[in-house]
């Protein structure tokens, strides 16, 4: 087996930052009894002194405009969640390494993925595009690739390497209790190695089995069953955002880092998706939801970003936007397709996008498509149906594409009648009846008309053109 451990050092703070690309200075605090404390900071409240561990009071101190945040865990824990989901797409098997892990069993599918370098760099750069910090390490065991990631080993470690890897890691890295640690220390135990070296029996006895379970389950001493994670039915993901947006394009920044994770979690689930929904949530006034369609169940994120985009750009809020939640509930099965020699395999898809953005522009109702009905009368031969929708070819050939709305009187003598006629007598049963012979004629234009004789009274309409 091979594990990828991905550690996120900084999730109490992206949970907060990534919905923006805002530069005020924010920190994150954490309240234990009567004491408030820094928990992590971004770059422009480090660089006016804001240190994680400071009091709140001290930081607030030191930087005017600093935005403050109480830590949230719930959306910590969703955000893994979310990060798990979009790990889907590397492999089917991915457990949460709580609070701010992820371990992901590679070692099955490292050749669809051309190597392990490939993967880590495909990894690192969704990861990147999300708006996450993270640290990478490879190792046969799931809890030493964890421990290398933790101390930002970002190595690929291999199994006779592997002790000799862990045993520089700080001791501090281990779940053990303080006191635990504390009394390590005192022993002069302050690396895994230095455990190592000392007898078995006396730190089983002295520090309890825990200890050596977890030293021998990261050398591989020891099994260690994870359980994998197992997505949601249906997909919904929810980003606060650290300041009001007041324009509706600013959201698209928004959008870039949610769809990747429901990407990946569309892949997780073999599935697609054909309606979304993203919902602008206002204060003190009720949501904005933008209802996405699509022609055809679709997975990609560049695709729906491009839906999106044109959507946003025609919407204008009634007020400003403090989140954005992203919803998926109708997923529907959708196979991964095989792309031909030349890598062309997603410009199938240009024609229904054509179709998504017209409807977009012009309106769902003024983009449809036309079908054909069992009935000889050329007015209701045809219905509306849904655009790109597959339908059956009309009974007859000789007529045309194009009717008018309403037949037009015209006159036999201007015409040239061409080929034969065609016969309709239809319609007795609703009131509607048509007994009508219909020819191809051309006019002195030398245009080609689609033409009938109303047989009960010899009348003459032109009721269609030719191309």
């Amino acid at each position: 087996m091979l594990w990828l451990a991905l550690h996120f050092p900084a999730l109490s703070l992206e949970v907060f930052t990534r919905g923006s690309a805002s530069a005020l200075p924010l920190a994150v605090v954490e309240k234990q009894g009567s004491r408030t404390w820094v928990n992590a900071c971004n770059d422009p409240a480090h660089e006016c002194g804001v240190r994680p561990g400071m009091a709140a009071s001290a930081a607030q101190a030191l930087a005017d405009a600093l935005v403050v945040r109480a830590r949230d865990p719930a959306a910590e824990q969703a955000a893994l969640a979310g990060l798990a989901a979009w790990a889907g797409r590397f492999t089917p098997s991915v457990s949460l390494q709580a609070p701010d892990g992820l371990l992901l069993e590679v070692g099955a599918c490292l050749t669809l993925h051309r190597g392990l370098d490939t993967l880590r760099a495909r990894v690192r750069e969704g990861v990147d595009a999300m708006a996450y910090r993270a640290t990478s390490a490879c190792a046969p065991t799931a809890l030493g690739a964890w421990l290398l990631a933790q101390a930002g080993e970002e190595a690929a470690v291999g199994a006779d390497a592997l002790e000799t890897k862990l045993a520089r890691l700080p001791v501090a890295l281990l779940d053990l209790p303080p006191d635990t640690l504390e009394s390590l220390d005192l022993i002069g135990a302050h690396t895994l190695g230095d455990c190592l070296k000392l007898p078995r029996a006396g730190l089983a006895r002295r520090y309890g089995q825990g200890l050596l379970d977890q030293l021998d389950r990261a050398l591989g001493r020891l099994p260690e069953p994870r359980a994998f994670f197992a997505p949601p039915p249906r997909f919904e993901r929810r980003l606060e955002l650290p300041a009001p947006v007041e324009h509706a394009e600013a959201l698209l920044f928004v959008a870039r880092r949610l769809l990747p994770e429901l990407e990946g979690y569309l892949a997780l689930r073999q599935a697609g998706v054909q309606a979304l929904e993203y919902v602008c949530r206002h204060e003190g006034r009720p949501d904005t939801v933008l209802k996405l369609g699509f022609v055809k169940p679709v997975r990609a994120a560049s695709r729906m970003l491009h839906l999106l985009r044109e959507t946003l750009e025609r919407t204008v809020l009634p007020a400003p936007v403090h989140a954005v939640r992203l919803r998926a509930r109708r997923l529907q099965p959708l196979h991964g397709a095989s792309q031909d020699l030349f890598q062309r395999g997603e410009e199938a898809g240009d024609g229904d996008l054509l179709l998504e953005r017209l409807r977009v522009r012009l309106g769902r109702d003024a983009v449809f498509g036309v079908e054909s009905v069992a009935d000889h009368r050329p007015e209701r031969a045809w219905r509306r149906c849904e655009a790109g929708a597959r339908t059956k070819p009309a009974a007859s050939a000789r007529r045309p594409l194009w009717l008018l709305p309403r037949p037009v009187p015209c006159r036999n003598g201007d015409l040239v009648l061409k080929g034969a006629v065609e016969r309709i007598e239809s319609g007795w049963w609703d009131g509607r009846d048509a007994t009508r012979d219909y020819y191809v004629a051309q006019d002195r234009a030398g245009a080609r008309l689609w033409v009938y004789c109303e047989r009960a009274t010899g009348e003459w309409f032109v009721h269609g053109l030719f191309a």
